[in-house]
This record gives structure tokens, sequence and C-alpha cells, in this order.
């Protein structure tokens, strides 16, 4: 950026947002800065909240820094506050009837879970998990005996329904799709997961779709189709996300595959803005078309890569994504970016002993991995991605990489 940047305003008090704010400082960055987000609190990581938070063993997520650290570090953080409008042309941002004016601006303003357009979707007792009060507002329906009903075994369902498990609710599971998280590991390993969830006592019902919610006062049941309905105290719908960009499309930016268009170094079609996380379409050196990853790492990773581009430079974000997941004593690390659909797997170990390593291979070459209850590859593993060298099945599955 040629101008001097005496001030930078970050919407979004999230991962992503408050990782770019602390960047900045760590990188001498000594203007203005200013944090605007939603929620009433600090900001914070969302693993936790399906994971830690609903097992019961804390109440807290882990926040990004202590109050203490945006205060000694002169970054203004405003919660419970939200952006009603950004103009580009005035370098402002409106929020709580008050003009913040800006020399660069970034965005991470995230995603908010999907709700389905069924009938009884607003009756007490269905919720959506994004937030730590939604977190805490479960766990606390999660009781001995208690009827949980899941809609949708991606992995925020199938997380929830372990924690829900380890509570002794009785829990029922439900997608549309053949096995659980078959968007992202295809139908054989999925169905090394149903096999988990199953033997945890869970009702998985597949192939199902969800007709609407039962109840006067407070949910009851789930109506599906060709079925009785599913008994329910509690609902917990986990059907995707869709992106917080209402204020990205105001103010004229570009948009694409339902997030905010950026090129290479996270900077939108503003060239005074720039986007992380969840609402990022980024133009990906390492892939031939846009990515826009909904993790915990690359919100992360990407706030503190731009940084530096928020000050003036011009460097692409490469990373790969990469997640992970913990449910029942299974826990699973995810790298790079798979097609299940036209990939194809080359397992390591016995799927059904949930031990294993999962390749898929394009062209040869392996475009995601993921390792199940397997620990010593980890940096082998990152490697096999980011390269993108040529290896063969034979030597996938006899751990020759």
């Amino acid at each position: 950026m040629s101008v001097a940047v005496r001030k930078i305003i970050i919407v979004g008090a999230s991962l992503g947002g408050a990782s770019a704010a602390l960047a900045l400082r760590e990188q001498g960055y000594d203007g203005e800065l200013l944090v605007i987000g939603t929620e009433a609190h600090l900001p914070y990581e969302r693993p936790p909240l399906s994971k830690a938070v609903m097992l019961g063993e804390r109440d807290e997520p882990d926040w990004v820094a202590e109050r203490k650290t945006y205060s000694d570090q002169d970054i203004a953080v405003m919660p419970g506050t939200t952006v009603t409008r950004i103009r580009p042309g005035d370098r402002m941002v409106e929020a709580a009837g008050v003009d913040h004016p800006y020399d660069a601006l970034l965005l991470a303003t995230g995603a908010s879970p999907r709700r389905l357009a069924v009938p009884g979707a607003d009756l007490p007792g269905v919720f959506t998990l994004r937030t730590l009060d939604d977190a805490l507002a479960i766990r606390s329906r999660f009781t001995d005996g208690a009827r949980v009903v899941i809609v949708g075994a991606g992995w925020i369902g199938c997380e929830v329904a372990a924690a829900a498990r380890r509570h002794n609710a009785s829990v029922t599971m439900i997608d549309p799709a053949a096995q659980p998280l078959v968007r992202v590991v295809g139908v054989e390993v999925g169905g090394a997961f149903a096999g988990l969830h199953r033997d945890h006592g869970v009702d998985l019902r597949l192939g199902v779709g969800v007709l609407g919610f039962d109840g006067d006062n407070r949910v009851t049941a789930v109506a599906v189709a060709g079925a009785d309905p599913v008994p329910a105290d509690t609902v917990v719908v986990g059907v995707g996300v869709q992106t917080n960009i209402g204020l990205a499309v105001e103010a004229g930016l570009e948009t694409a595959d339902g997030g905010v268009a950026v090129d290479a170094t996270l900077r939108t079609s503003d060239r005074r803005i720039y986007a992380v996380g969840d609402i990022a379409a980024h133009d990906h050196p390492a892939y031939p078309h846009r990515v826009r990853v909904e993790h915990w790492a690359n919100a992360k990773d990407q706030g503190r890569h731009v940084a530096q581009n928020l000050l003036g430079a011009a460097v692409p974000f490469t990373a790969r994504p990469f997640f992970f997941s913990d449910q029942y004593d299974l826990g699973c690390e995810y790298r790079g970016l798979a097609d299940p659909e036209r990939d194809d797997l080359v397992v390591r170990g016995d799927l059904n002993s949930r031990e294993f390593t999962a390749f898929w291979l394009r062209n040869s070459t392996v475009a995601a991995a993921m390792n199940v209850n397997q620990w010593d590859d980890g940096d082998a593993l990152q490697r096999l991605v980011d390269d993108a060298a040529a290896v063969s099945a034979d030597d996938l599955r006899a751990g020759r990489f």
C-alpha cells in the first residue's frame, strides 16, 4: 500500500481478527488499531466449544489473548458492537452510530450456522452451535437419559454427538448422506466414523431427511421422511454455515464461492480492504480454483499472515488447509484438500481398528492426508501435501514417504 497507514480497523472480534491485531503490534505497527465485534466476549478460539467445553471439561474456550494484553498493546476492542455499514469511498466504518475512519480495513466477520427452513425450526429446544453461549446452553441439557437429536453428521454433529454420549444422553444423529462426514472423507472412511458412533450407542439415521420439528411450547420430536417421529428433548442442528458477507456486499466488494473474493495476498477488490477466515474466497497459489476454508487453523494463520500485507507488503498466503477432530477415543488430523468423489483413496492401516492414515491421491500426488489415532507422521504428511511430489499407492500403504 503506497500511503501511510496510521489507523487500521478490524471488523470481526474473531480468531482471525484478533490474530491479525496481535501480529500487527508484533511487527512494529504503532498506529491506531480498533477491533469491533458483535459478541459480548473477547475473541476466542472455537474448537473447544464442541470439544472440551461441550464435554464439561472446562467452562471457557481458549482466549486469543487476555484483556490486559489488548490494553498493554494499545489495541482497542469494542465487543458487543455491530458494524452497520462500510463506506469504502470515504474510508469509513459505521458502528453504534459513530463513524470510524480507516487507512486499512480487515474483514473477519466469520459465519453463522444455517437453520433448516422447516416447520418448528424456531421452537425452544432447537439449537445451533457457534458461540460460547450456545455451547454452555446446549451442554446444560446433556443430562443422563436426555433425548438428544443431532441433525447433520458433519464435524460439528459428530463431535456434539460424542459429547452428549459422554453425559449419558440418548442420542440419535440424522443426515441425508450415506455416511457421516461423506462430503469430506467419502463413503469408505465415513463408514469408519459411522461404526465409531454406533459402537458408542448413537442411533444413526442415514439417508433420511428432516421434515420438521414437532411440539407446542418446546420441541418434543423430529419429523423424518418415511418413519415415525424421533422423540427429542433437545435438537442440535449442524448443517453447515452461511458466511457473514452482508457488509462486504453492500460495500460493493467482489464476491465468489459464497465469500468475499480475495487475491493471493488476501486483498479484496478494494485495495485498502482485506479479508480472512471463513469469508475469504482465496485465490490460493497452490490450487486452480478459489479456496474458502471454514476451519480454525485457516482463520488463525490468515490473520497472522495478513498483518504484513495491511502494512504494505504483498506476500501470498500459501498454507494448505488443516483441521483436527476429537470424538470419544478417536483423534484425527486432516491436511490438504481432497475431492472424495474424484480422488483415489489409499489407506495405510485398518479402518475398523480406527488406527490408520487415509490418503487421497490425484494424478499420483497426495491431495490430502488424514491420520487417525496415529501421531508420529504429522510432519511427513504435511510435506507430502505441501510438496505435491509423485508417490505411488504402494509406497503410501507401506509407509515409504
